[in-house]
Parts: structure tokens; C-alpha cells; sequence
């Protein structure tokens, strides 16, 4: 079962949403099957295809701050489909960070997190960050939202801690993205924005941990996929979406999710 409701106060500038995800425990589906069902209405991606104990996790531009079984880590911005063991009965909660909203908040470069899970006290000022998370209770999946909301809000809104929430942050990220988003070239993106093509390489980088290129595969797919949940069909999903035709669109769907459209609707 994966859910997912909008952020609490305070978080909803750097934080698209807070999520639940709950392992099947009524046995792996048949060899191929096709996922249960979309996630919650209004997500922004894919976040599950279901095999035994595995769940696919599609490219969204986000950096998520989970909670499993085994502690805190963070999942950094993926650049194709990511698999992660969840057991039956095990439950993640998570605060979903917006593409181009962490800045230093982990306190390492988004590219040094590019595809990978890392444990939360792994990281600089981690040890610390723990501590806040695991002061109070923390049995229930409701107790440790709890906590998450509670010292990623501290963090970003406290400045007496010592913490400067806002370092790293792009004020043009938004801009980068949603050119990107309209079916630009790099160059004209780069043009329109005022920047040489490297400058617009190394702010990308920055905010979002992609090289420009891959930051607008991922973006478009996510416009793909919100449009073909419409039941648009995805001849037009193509054309709209900004792909050549559809048969780009099917072969870069299959290489960042792992499968066709069909199976993440």
C-alpha cells in the first residue's frame, strides 16, 4: 500500500508532500503482473511496481528523507528506475523534498547522492540530525512523521541553531526546470536565462544533481506521465509532452521507469 498527503505547515515551500508505503503482505503477485492500481490521486510520480518484496521507484527530480525498518536515510534524485526491498508488513514513511528545493540541507552535493540510499547518519551533521529525529517516540509510522516534520521544520525555520536552511538554494532552479519542461534545447534554455551553456550545466548540477539533459528526460516524462493518467491518448501524450514521436516517448518511458506507460497508470 503506498498513500501520500500534501505537507504539514511550514514545510510546503521546500516539501511536495509526505508519504506512507506499507509491504504487501498477501504474497508477491504472479510473475509480470501489472501493479495494483495508481498511487494517490495528484502524485507526482509512479512510486511502486510491485514483485515479492521489491518496489521500482521511478525518476521524479525529488530527494525523499525515509524512515523504514532500519533507520533514516535519504534517497537521492534517481536518473533511471531504482530497486528497494521492503518487507512484508514493514512500513517507510518519508517527506518528499520539491526538485530543486534541498540546496545544503544533507550537507554534501545532490550529485554526490545521485542513485543512492544513504544512511541519514552517514551524512555531515548526520549523527546530530538523528538525535532530533529519535528524542521522542518513535515506534508507530504516525510517531516518526511526527519526528521528521519536527526537525526538518526546526531546521529550515530556527536560525538560532546555527543551520542556514536557505545555503545552496537556486533562486532560478524553477526557471531551469520549467524551460526544460517546454521542450527547449539546452542552449536555448542557457539563452533565455542568461547564462553560457556551462554556467547552466553547473547550476543544474547544483540544485537538481542532473546534468541538463538528463534533468529534462525526467521532467518531460513526468509531464508525460500526469498526461496520459488523464486518459489522453499517448499519441497526443507524445506530441504534448514534447517528444519526437511516440516511439521516443516508449523507448525513454522504458529507460527510466523499466517498463512501458501501460504499466504506471
Amino acid at each position: 500500500m503506498y498513500a501520500e498527503r500534501p505537507p504539514a505547515s511550514g514545510l510546503t515551500g521546500r516539501i511536495t508532500c509526505e508519504w506512507l508505503r506499507t509491504g504487501d503482505t498477501s504474497g508477491p503477485p504472479a510473475p509480470g503482473a501489472a501493479p495494483s492500481g495508481p498511487p494517490a490521486s495528484g502524485s507526482p510520480i509512479t512510486p511502486e511496481q510491485r514483485g515479492g518484496g521489491r518496489v521500482l521507484v521511478v525518476p521524479d527530480g525529488c530527494v525523499d528523507l525515509i524512515w523504514g525498518d532500519e533507520g533514516p536515510f535519504v534517497a537521492g534524485p534517481d536518473t533511471g528506475p531504482m530497486p528497494t526491498s521492503i518487507r512484508a508488513g514493514e512500513t517507510m514513511v518519508g517527506l518528499r523534498f520539491k526538485p530543486g528545493a534541498v540546496g545544503a540541507f544533507f550537507g554534501v552535493p545532490l550529485a554526490d547522492l545521485l542513485d543512492r540510499r544513504v544512511p541519514l547518519a552517514d551524512l555531515p551533521g548526520g549523527h546530530a540530525f538523528l538525535r532530533e529525529l529519535t528524542d521522542g517516540p518513535a515506534g508507530t509510522a504516525g510517531e516518526r512523521l511526527h519526528a521528521m516534520r519536527a526537525a526538518v521544520r526546526r531546521r529550515l525555520l530556527v536560525p538560532h541553531l546555527g543551520y542556514d536552511a536557505d545555503q545552496g538554494l537556486d533562486p532560478v532552479a524553477p526557471a531551469i526546470a520549467t524551460a526544460l519542461s517546454q521542450g527547449k534545447t539546452v542552449s536555448e534554455v542557457a539563452w533565455s536565462l542568461g547564462f553560457s551553456e556551462r554556467q547552466l550545466q553547473r547550476r543544474s548540477v547544483s540544485a537538481f544533481g542532473y546534468a541538463p539533459k538528463t534533468l529534462q528526460r525526467i521532467v518531460r516524462f513526468q509531464q508525460a506521465l500526469r498526461l496520459a493518467r488523464t486518459g489522453l491518448p499517448l499519441a497526443q501524450v507524445a506530441a504534448t509532452a514534447g517528444y519526437t514521436d511516440q516511439a521516443h516517448m516508449a523507448n525513454d518511458v522504458r529507460r527510466l521507469s523499466g517498463g512501458p506507460m501501460s504499466h504506471l497508470l
